[in-house]
């Protein structure tokens, strides 16, 4: 009897393919049953659906796609068994190769048959119902008698509540994208021009790409460019880069509102602008842009636009319209983008207010264009992929290149002026280094002033004075003589011809200040390659490293083989979060999970000090009888003990201000792993739907696995029982109005196909994973606190990795900045409504 992968591994060479080699297995823990269909771009598009039995995915090849339609049969061809780790599998095979071309997972889930699944699929008869990300309801496969050099089977929708008409709606057209990744998926035969393509669309498709319902949003976040050297291939659109600030309008009926990138309201500093898009009438949007103000050459001046805002001058300012989210109660986000901004520009055609504008791209190529853009002494170009979607993070679906090089710096200090000059001389300037976070002199700059600029500059500086400067390490000599040094508070947006090997800035004009991101965000911004290709080190490795003032043994040992990541990046990242992990563990006794020998060692989860002898490490024997607890309240305890192999952070829910009363109380949301992450956004909003009742403000982080923590704040009033038994109500309460979906008894078999929402997290001595701590994990996933907003727009509860987590810290505001001020407990109310006495 053959091997039931032999055939798989016998088409394919996997020192060439990225495809999982892979191997049939049975899952060590009981769970549900996954699926998967991956959508594959190989000789033809088409579609792979995958059901797990018997330790592998028995697969079939669908030409069309599913159909919610019960009237239309699909028809699946049989193909060879895969394993169980390809229902993960996103990316390219190359060409040559055995079905080379992209592949993405289109949907994923949990199957549950009718029947006995083994008999049903011998006899070539499955009926089933699927739970997952876009498909749900009952199905049916079943085995033809077509002739064909493989079986012919048919998938077919059973008629219930989840069939739609294909006339009404197609799936494949309106969802086309991965539901695991950002990732969207181009034919590569297909038309590429847009008009061309517009005009080959079917019915169906342009009425489901338009008509994805949702309630406007109170806040969205932006997209955001990656910086790059050179434009890259394919099919993009190219706008003007302006020089200004990025806004979101949110329009609900006459109630305009203008965001900030991170959320402020500045609706009040530009009322025209606010007035003029009231004149366009429209019931519900979401629309994104630039507000520029232009000089006397027409093109962008950002220091003109800081003084219009300083004199509340805004007639001046124009609102550059590059996009166009939501629209009269349709979510926008997920149509191309060539088709948002086509809607963008019929709904600007007839616009009479000069303070709002089209933002136009240009059919050029981008080498004349960027190179006209330099000439115009413009900043540079945005480009954008034309099917793109809308993410809301930064994306390599939009990019920008820069004409100059050009950014922005802290300032940390100013000198005297000199001669017949007024206000200052020149402003210090500083970055944040990766990884310490230390703040480390840049240079100067002293050119790009007006004498307005120096008063309105200098008037903001003067409040802002310090005794000492704020940098690591300070410059001598000249740079420091005569040196009034600021608190880092303030941004100057910056032009410049190099930065030299020693750091400082060359040729440095000033072009004004940037109010709309933190100073502690600022570092310096490197164009990514046209090609980003891993390259290992070049670095001889060494047994030995300083970091700072911590001495790292095994630098290069690699922690997580799956991304390559060492020890000294485990400590780089530590290092760059403490800003934001310090609180997090500040005063909390705190357990540790060492990897001494990497992800593929033994694991340890350590929850005293022991003999770790970490610097600034205090015990507390009150704490549990013969074991002192650890707190860690230091960065360079941090640090040490990430020299001591350590991954994880888990802490305690209380402090040593009262280890006898919980300042939180925690829901930890664990599913089954089979299920789709929707599954786990349902129980979270179901969750919280709850707490809202109960009165109870809820804070969310993603657990870095496969989760979500809901964290509740208290006032330190009641002791670890009552707590206990308060949240374990919550929990029993919960699985008995949805058994189907939740469960409140832990144990891998009692969350088959379920979620366990785990309450026991909540005794004296019990931990949950720590905010921005690594995770033991593939990739190394991060536990991130989000906004509630941002819950639905999440692809997974480990998105964010060691390796992109600083691109979300330099883009956001803390989510859970409000947590310590929250003043809340367990009310006799609440205990009433829970049951309890």
């Amino acid at each position: 009897m053959s091997e039931p992968l032999q055939e798989y591994q016998r088409k394919r060479d996997f020192n060439a393919t990225p495809e999982p080699a892979g191997k049939p297995r049975r899952s060590k823990k009981p769970q549900a049953l996954q699926y998967c269909i991956q959508k594959h771009d190989a000789s033809h598009l088409h579609y792979d659906f995958r059901l797990e039995l018997d330790g592998t995915l028995k697969s079939w090849a669908i030409p069309k796609g599913p159909s919610l339609d019960p009237k239309v049969r699909r028809l699946a061809v049989h193909v060879e068994d895969h394993p169980l780790d390809y229902a993960e599998f996103e990316g390219n095979i190359p060409d040559g190769h055995y079905g080379a071309g992209d592949v993405i997972v289109w949907d994923r889930g949990v199957w549950e048959p009718e029947g006995d699944a083994h008999a049903a699929y011998a006899k070539g008869k499955l009926r089933f119902r699927l739970q997952g990300e876009k498909l749900s309801g009952v199905w049916n496969l079943f085995r033809t008698r077509l002739v064909g050099k493989k079986e012919q089977w048919m998938l077919v929708k059973s008629h219930d509540g989840d069939a739609r008409s294909e006339d009404e709606y197609s799936i494949v057209e309106a969802l086309p994208d991965s539901v695991i990744s950002d990732r969207t998926l181009v034919p590569r035969k297909a038309v590429k021009s847009p008009a061309k393509t517009a005009k080959k669309a079917s019915p169906a498709a342009k009425r489901s790409a338009s008509k994805t319902k949702a309630e406007l949003p109170e806040k969205l976040q932006p997209q955001l460019a990656t910086l790059v050297d050179a434009a890259p291939a394919g099919d993009w659109r190219y706008e003007v880069k302006f020089d200004g600030y990025r806004i979101l309008a949110r329009i609900d009926g006459d109630d305009v509102r203008l965001f900030t990138r991170n959320g402020h309201d500045w609706s009040a500093k530009m009322p025209h602008q606010v007035e003029a898009l009231r004149t366009l009438k429209l019931k519900q949007a979401w629309l994104d842009g630039e507000m520029v103000v232009a000089n006397e050459q027409g093109a962008a001046d950002f220091q003109a636009l800081q003084n219009a805002f300083d004199t509340q001058n805004d007639e001046q300012i124009t609102y550059y319209l590059f996009d166009l989210l939501f629209l009269g109660g349709e979510d926008l986000r997920q149509v191309p983008l060539q088709d948002r901004r086509e809607a963008l520009r019929q709904l600007l055609e007839h616009n009479e207010r000069d303070c709002l504008k089209y933002s136009a791209d240009f059919d050029e190529p981008v080498e004349s264009l960027l190179q006209s853009a330099c000439k115009l002494e413009l900043e540079g170009l945005i480009g954008k992929r034309a099917d793109s979607v809308y993410s809301g993070r930064r994306s390599n679906d939009w990019i920008k290149l820069k004409c100059q090089l050009r950014q922005e710096f802290v300032i940390v200090g100013y000198t005297d002026p000199k001669g017949s000059r007024s206000g200052f001389g020149a402003l210090l300037l500083a970055l944040h280094d990766k990884p310490s976070g230390e703040l480390r002199y840049a240079g100067k700059v002293g050119t790009g002033f007006t004498a307005t600029t120096l008063a309105s500059i200098h008037a903001r500086l003067k409040p802002l004075e310090v005794a000492k400067p704020a940098l690591a390490k300070s410059p001598t000599g000249a740079d420091a003589r005569g040196v009034h040094w600021l608190k880092p508070k303030l941004l100057a947006e910056i032009a410049y011809a190099q930065i030299t090997r020693d750091g400082i800035v060359r040729h440095a004009v000033f072009h004004g200040l940037r109010d709309d991101k933190p100073a502690k965000a600022i570092d310096l911004e490197r164009a990514m390659p046209k090609t980003a290709v891993a390259k290992k080190s070049s670095n001889k490795s060494s047994d030995e490293e300083n970091l700072g003032e911590l001495r790292l043994t095994h630098p290069d040992r690699v922690i997580d083989a799956s991304s390559g990541a060492t020890k000294r990046q485990v400590a780089e990242y530590y290092a760059s979060v403490a800003d934001w992990l310090m609180p997090q563990l500040k005063d909390r006794p705190v357990a540790l999970v060492r990897a001494p020998d990497g992800l593929e060692g033994e694991l340890f989860f350590q929850k005293n000090a022991g003999q770790l002898h970490l610097p600034g490490v205090l015990g507390y024997d009150k704490v549990e009888a013969g074991q002192a607890a650890m707190v860690i309240n230091r960065p360079e305890t941090l640090l040490g003990a990430v020299q001591m192999n350590t991954l994880e952070l888990h802490t305690w829910n209380a402090t040593n201000k009262d280890f006898d009363k919980p300042d939180r109380f925690v829901l930890d949301l664990d599913p089954d792993p089979a299920l789709p992450w929707k599954a786990m956004l349902e129980a979270t909003q179901l969750t919280l739907t709850l707490l809202d009742e109960l009165g109870l403000k809820v804070f969310l982080k993603t657990s870095g696995g496969k989760g979500i923590h809901v964290v509740v704040p208290l006032t330190r009033r009641a002791g670890w029982d009552e707590v206990k038994d308060f949240s374990r109500a919550l929990v029993n309460y919960l699985a008995k109005l949805f058994p189907e979906r939740l469960s409140a008894v832990s144990g891998p078999k009692n969350r088959v196909g379920r979620i366990f929402i785990d309450y026991l997290r909540n005794g004296k001595g019990a931990t949950t994973a720590c905010a921005y701590s690594l995770r033991a994990r593939e990739g190394l996933p991060v536990s991130v606190p989000i906004w509630r907003e941002e819950l639905t727009e999440l692809k997974g509860a480990n998105q964010w990795t060691i390796n992109n987590l600083h691109e979300r810290l330099a883009e956001i505001e803390d989510p859970w900045a409000d947590m310590a001020k929250t003043r809340q407990s367990i009310t006799a109310g609440m205990r009433k409504k829970m049951g309890l006495k």
